[in-house]
């Protein structure tokens, strides 16, 4: 950050790849709050990078390996001009009507990191239940004072110096691609997940931060997964979350499209999990006493770099 960084100032960090679908309403919607937006970006094959520029982003490029290694290589390598930094999605965009940069610069030196919520929507409509709002995250933080774990799924905010606190906001996900979209989506974060489950067991994945997230949310969220979810049999796993979502959690609530999202997101995702799992097991197992031969059979079988 430059000595004339301003201290009431806000640089939004957006990663893309594709995304001229969003990257418009994205970038404009960004703008109302942050004087300098950056777009990082994946050497897109769409007009993300052209529509970026022609709004007046400032687009870097880089080669992508997972949302932790691209987001902490724009910290790193894009020149940030403002004390505060916010990490929005291509499709999300944030409802709030407070001057959230005179905000931000009334807060003690003590904070620095914010919780919002996140509001998710589903075919155009909000998941208000099950368990899907409020949902906290810290996606607001000072400017050389927080990094992006390095984990393949589930990556958080945290803060490296201060201390969070909530601000009354949502930063809206609405993804505006086709439900074979959403599922191509889910079906490559179901092979990250399968990952992060099974390093659980092996711990081949080296050069982690495991560290806690900064919101109170995000950390219940992980040890329930980890000590509870995860030590369930496999199958048996995603058909309690549907049940635990759906009825305890008031998912029916959220009508027709509610039962289509807490059914694939909550149900089939997780089995799709529990099947790449189950698929990874039998791979490892010839080479589970070597993590560094493990690692490879993995990252031959899944076309990640691991």
């Amino acid at each position: 950050m430059s000595e004339n960084a301003s201290k009431a100032g806000l640089t939004a960090i957006i990663l893309t790849y594709n995304e001229a679908l969003h990257i418009e309403r994205c970038v404009i919607e960004a703008q109302r709050h942050a004087s300098q937006v950056i777009v990082v970006d994946s050497f897109s094959n769409d007009d993300t990078v052209q529509i970026a520029e022609a709004l007046g982003a400032e687009v870097y490029q880089n080669a992508w390996v997972n949302h932790a290694v691209q987001f902490n290589w724009a910290l790193d390598h894009a020149v940030i001009r403002n004390e505060w930094v916010i990490r929005i999605d291509a499709d999300e965009y944030l409802e709030c009507e407070i001057d959230l940069p005179a905000c931000l610069s009334r807060l003690p030196e003590s904070i620095s990191g914010i919780n919002i919520r996140r509001k998710y929507l589903f075919l155009g409509q909000w998941m208000r239940h099950g368990g899907m709002y409020p949902i906290e995250t810290l996606r607001i933080f000072r400017t050389g004072h927080a990094r992006v774990e390095n984990r393949w799924m589930d990556e958080h905010i945290v803060l490296q110096r201060g201390n969070s606190r909530p601000l009354n906001i949502d930063i809206v996900d609405d993804n505006l691609n086709t439900v074979a979209w959403w599922i191509d989506k889910h079906n490559a974060y179901a092979t990250k997940e399968m990952l992060e489950a099974l390093n659980q067991e092996y711990g081949f994945l080296d050069g982690r931060s495991e560290q806690a997230p900064s919101s109170k949310g995000a950390r219940i969220k992980r040890w329930v997964k980890k000590n509870g979810y995860n030590r369930l049999p496999i199958f048996l796993r995603p058909l309690l979350y549907f049940l635990y979502r759906y009825f305890l959690r008031l998912g029916f609530l959220d009508g027709r499209k509610g039962v289509a999202f807490h059914f694939m997101q909550g149900c089939w995702y997780r089995c799709l999990v529990d099947l790449k799992l189950l698929e990874a097991r039998a791979w490892v197992a010839p080479v589970s006493h070597d993590k560094q031969q493990l690692r490879k059979a993995l990252s031959d079988k899944t076309g990640l770099k691991l």
